[in-house]
């Protein structure tokens, strides 16, 4: 049973770590880095990132295409009525019924023009209308033709959409590039988290492996001194405890392992049954972050702070929407042209009439119980609502990062005594281990407790790894400023497909 376990174990392992040049050539062997840009390819949250911003860039440029001219045709083609409708007799001036039979057809070719700034729209049309009037013995044709129109519709003190879309638009889709990089950002920092999950539990593997060679050697060296009378009772229970918990802990972390890579290779969409080796990221640089520096590069960089200007210009065009509607309209109509009726096609077009059309609708409000007043008080009072919130929610934001800052640049003592620890451990066990092995450490407890000081020294030497990534990343998601290059984090169509 022994030799199968040792078997067993020996059998799992190799599917996890390379044991030898063969295994080298069999195991996928992923870096960090690796894994970030498998992750930035096709994980869901990459996928989702992109499909936001394709959104946010259609929504933009569909903005700007508002504001281009557009060419539209419309028309009936053709509209028949055969009915009895009521009309007046000119003679008598009484309503009578009056069968009629006619087929008409227009059409009408325009292009028209927003002026964003007024929020008005201008146009220009041609137009052509025919009718054909039928009856027991003949059709006559009628044809009223308006070879060019200029026209003219233009609000006066109503409130204007589009002067405050020119605003917020152009604003929105900054944040959504600053936006796409931060998810891209948090992409790494969530690939940093799984990749080093997956690490702890492949070395928590190894150590549950070692630590059951070991007690097992152990066990089998204190029966011999025990039969001997060279050790207590109790020494001998003790190591056999450390030997079945040790059996213990292999099979949770043998569990804890399968759980950790389903869900690393869940979230790169690893599909392929090829075992994965993970190279620690061990080559880390050092450097001190200048928490100012840091918090200047976010006011500039940060979708957050983009945001606040947004919510900034919607809370003001609330209020300008409030104070405009409801209260004092005029509308503006004017058109200018050229018309003419005749009953031929040709004759429409000859020698046509000038036209003008100009018409001014006004609306004034005379008492409205207080209702528009209400309405502007309230604006107002969300708008000082949102700059309060925006207030508060920059000196947070500022302090989360001097705290990351603070975090960061104190990673490198953390990370230089994890390694140190690990290293002095390790060691301390070897001595500790040999001494017991030729009989000159008696008291099994300091075994123990080298033991588990190995155990844990190497497993807090990777989590501060894993908290170096972590805070480089969380740095450069909260500043798209990558620190280590000394470049800024830059923005590629190319990565992409629009």
């Amino acid at each position: 049973m022994k030799k199968f376990l040792y078997l067993a174990i020996l059998s799992f392992i190799s599917g996890i770590t390379v044991q030898s040049s063969m295994a080298q050539l069999q195991d996928r062997r992923l870096t960090l880095q690796d894994a970030i840009e498998i992750a930035k390819d096709q994980s869901p949250d990459a996928l989702n990132s992109k499909h936001n911003f394709r959104a946010s860039f259609w929504e933009f440029k569909s903005f700007k295409a508002s504001y281009l001219p557009s060419l539209g045709l419309s028309g009936t083609i053709p509209r028949f009525n055969r009915s009895i409708s009521q009309q007046t007799d000119f003679n008598t001036g009484q309503q009578v019924f009056v069968p009629q039979q006619f087929i008409s057809a227009e059409g009408n070719l325009a292009v028209s023009q927003l002026i964003g700034f007024t929020g008005g729209r201008i146009y220009l049309s041609s137009g052509l209308e025919a009718i054909y009037n039928i009856t027991d013995s003949s059709v006559n044709s009628s044809f009223l033709s308006t070879p060019v129109n200029l026209g003219l519709s233009q609000p006066i003190f109503e409130f204007n959409q589009f002067k405050w879309d020119r605003k917020i638009e152009p604003i929105k889709y900054s944040q959504a590039k600053q936006k796409y990089l931060e998810d891209v950002e948090q992409i790494n920092i969530t690939t940093t988290n799984y990749f080093f999950n997956l690490l702890n539990a492949q070395v928590d593997l190894k150590i549950a492996y070692i630590n059951v060679s070991n007690y097992d050697t152990l066990y089998q060296i204190a029966k011999g001194r025990y039969q001997l009378g060279k050790i207590a009772e109790t020494d001998l229970l003790l190591l056999e405890l450390n030997y079945l918990k040790a059996q213990a802990a292999f099979e949770n972390a043998e569990l804890d392992l399968e759980n950790s890579l389903f869900r690393f290779k869940s979230y790169l969409r690893i599909k392929d049954t090829i075992p994965i080796q993970l190279i620690p990221p061990t080559d880390v640089s050092f450097f001190i972050i200048n928490p100012e520096e840091a918090v200047t590069l976010a006011q500039q960089n940060s979708s957050t702070y983009i945001g606040y200007q947004k919510r900034l210009l919607e809370a003001a065009m609330t209020v300008n929407r409030a104070k405009l509607e409801g209260r004092f309209d005029a509308n503006l109509t004017a058109i200018v042209g050229l018309t003419k009726n005749a009953s031929t096609l040709g004759g429409s077009y000859q020698n046509p009439l000038d036209q003008q059309q100009v018409s001014l609708g006004i609306a004034i409000p005379i008492y409205d119980w207080g209702v528009a007043r209400g309405r502007i008080k309230m604006a107002q009072s969300k708008e000082e609502i949102e700059k309060t919130a925006i207030e508060q929610e920059t000196i947070d934001f500022r302090q989360n990062i001097v705290l990351q800052v603070a975090q960061f640049n104190m990673q490198k003592s953390q990370v230089t005594i994890a390694a140190k620890s690990d290293t002095v451990a390790k060691k301390n066990f070897d001595v500790s281990k040999g001494r017991y092995l030729i009989g000159k450490l008696t008291n099994i407890l300091d075994l123990n407790n080298a033991q588990i000081q190995a155990d844990n020294s190497q497993v807090n030497y990777y989590r501060a790894l894993q908290t170096y990534w972590r805070n480089y990343f969380e740095l450069r998601k909260l500043t798209l400023f990558d620190f280590m290059e000394n470049r800024p984090i830059q923005f590629s169509f190319d990565d992409i497909q629009l």
